[in-house]
């Protein structure tokens, strides 16, 4: 083989091993967040759509979700955290009682936990989740008939906050609001991701000039 043949070669392979790392990137930046089929959800139901009720829904949500997520941080089966939570059922009433009293709310509520408590159809982002009975705890709020927030609390992946993206549009103007200011923040998210990831391709794409130009002088001084 001659030497511009291998040289030829060796710049093919070279290219190919760059652009495989790059593509091996994307492809796991895009994978799905997928929800195990034994997993505990957490719901709760506010008592109407209005501001007021469904700002209380929100302190309820942060309330209760930070104290769960810490029972079931070290915990590595759903056996276990079936029994902690039974356990605990409780504990997450006295939570809802207290933010309801530190609001001035005289809504009844009521905490109960099941496998067969009904989820609506969501669609967060480009994944699809659909409507069905799973095992969850619930909080119904008052007349329990204004918009749902729910997640993932074992395995806790409650970063994903499904309090909009309902696969029926939303009709009422806040969760109008809402879905607008959650696509802004994507948009500036997603923004920052291209720019990290374009610095980082343009960093590369000079780390290959320069071995080349390196290969390139040794080659022929």
């Amino acid at each position: 083989m001659s030497k511009q043949m291998t040289i030829v070669l060796f710049i093919f392979l070279l290219l190919i091993g760059a652009n495989s790392h790059l593509l091996i990137k994307e492809t796991s930046a895009q994978e799905p967040q997928v929800i195990p089929d034994e997993a505990i959800r957490l719901r709760i139901l506010a008592n109407s759509d209005s501001d007021e009720d469904q700002a209380l829904k929100r302190k309820v949500r942060d309330a209760v979700n930070a104290e769960i997520t810490e029972w079931v941080a070290e915990l590595t089966s759903i056996e276990a955290a079936r029994e902690l939570i039974q356990e605990r059922l409780p504990e997450i009433e006295k939570i809802v009682a207290a933010v309801l009293e530190e609001e001035n709310s005289n809504q009844a509520y009521t905490v109960d936990y099941g496998r067969n408590v009904k989820f609506p159809t969501k669609l967060y982002g480009q994944f699809l989740y659909p409507a069905g009975e799973y095992e969850a705890i619930l909080i119904s709020l008052g007349e329990a008939e204004g918009a749902n927030w729910w997640c993932v609390l074992f395995p806790p992946l409650c970063f994903l906050d499904f309090s909009t993206g309902d696969a029926i549009e939303a009709s009422d103007e806040e969760g109008k609001d809402v879905a607008l200011e959650q696509e802004t923040d994507k948009k500036d998210k997603k923004d920052k991701e291209d720019k990290e990831e374009q610095d980082d391709n343009d960093e590369e794409e000079v780390e290959v000039k320069f071995f080349l130009v390196e290969f390139f002088t040794s080659l022929f001084s």
